[in-house]
């Protein structure tokens, strides 16, 4: 099964100043996220700080994000950490929520080998009755799933989409070339959307599009049509920002953005903090000058 092609946004979650979470804010951010076209929500995701979420909170948002949408567009709710039984009961209790998928991410700091994933995704996937997304990001688990764990994975019957945030295209076309269609590749990397998409993937998790939702949509859109010139133009037309986004550790660029154009105060949880006041000058400069284009 296919859980949505196009574009998903990995939606940050707004805070007040005091740490706690700021709901209104997140329910106008999930309003202009459908309104701008976005093909599905990922909430408490690496962009959404999920990490520093105890269990009850990350419950919650996620809760609030499917009440939210209410069935609009498919929502996939991030549950994984890098303790197997703890992400197993984090997993099952989100499940009780009635998201689309949940998007599990490789253990983090505890190193293991290609059979401690497998386990590891296995007992996930054993343990609930949703479509989950295995989450590929060795540049912050310092482990990475190879193109052989994953044709492996994609037997399980609930494993049915990768995030391939690797950012390495050479991966992307080994996956792909060894899985086929087995299971659904969506980019987790905005600078590489449209290469991956016409590599056989379905779409994007992105980052980009809590900024710029219509264009990421398009970008997907036309990469999914076949379009090429106009994908790789919007893809090229963006992708000085994309680096700046990813210019300081995520999600600090990007939430200083959503506060830019007026959609969030920009506050975050420690160890999270303000991005340097250069790069706050470059992502305002930046910003101005995309929106003083013509065109999408």
């Amino acid at each position: 099964m296919t859980i949505y092609t196009g574009s998903g946004v990995a939606i940050v979650t707004p805070f007040f100043e005091d740490g706690s979470v700021d709901y209104e804010t997140f329910g106008e951010l999930i309003e202009f996220q459908i309104s701008e076209g976005t093909d599905a929500i990922i909430v408490a995701g690496t962009t959404g700080e999920s990490s520093t979420m105890p269990d009850d909170e990350q419950v919650a948002v996620i809760k609030f994000a499917i009440d939210r949408v209410a069935g609009r567009v498919p929502v996939i709710a991030g549950s994984g950490v890098n303790d197997t039984a703890h992400s197993i009961r984090l997993s099952q209790e989100i499940e009780k929520l009635g998201p689309d998928a949940l998007l599990v991410v490789t253990p983090y700091y505890i190193k293991t080998s290609q059979q401690g994933l497998i386990e590891h995704f296995e007992a996930i996937a054993n343990s609930v009755d949703l479509p989950i997304v295995l989450y590929n990001v060795p540049g912050r688990t310092g482990q990475v799933m190879t193109p052989e764990t994953i044709l492996h994975l994609s037997q399980h019957k609930n494993i049915v989409a990768y995030k391939d945030a690797v950012g390495d295209i050479a991966h992307t076309l080994a996956v792909r070339n060894l899985v086929g269609d087995n299971i659904d590749i969506y980019s987790g990397n905005d600078d590489i959307n449209v290469p991956i998409i016409l590599a056989g993937g379905k779409g994007t998790i992105s980052v980009l599009a809590n900024v710029y939702p219509k264009a990421t949509h398009l970008m997907c859109k036309y990469a999914l049509e076949r379009q090429v010139d106009k994908a790789f133009g919007l893809q090229l037309k963006y992708l000085d920002f994309i680096h700046m986004l990813f210019a300081e550790p995520n999600p600090m660029p990007v939430k200083k953005c959503v506060e830019l154009i007026g959609k969030s105060a920009c506050h975050y949880r420690l160890p999270m903090t303000h991005v340097a006041p250069t790069l706050a000058t470059r992502l305002e400069q930046e910003i101005a000058r995309l929106n003083s284009l013509q065109g999408e």
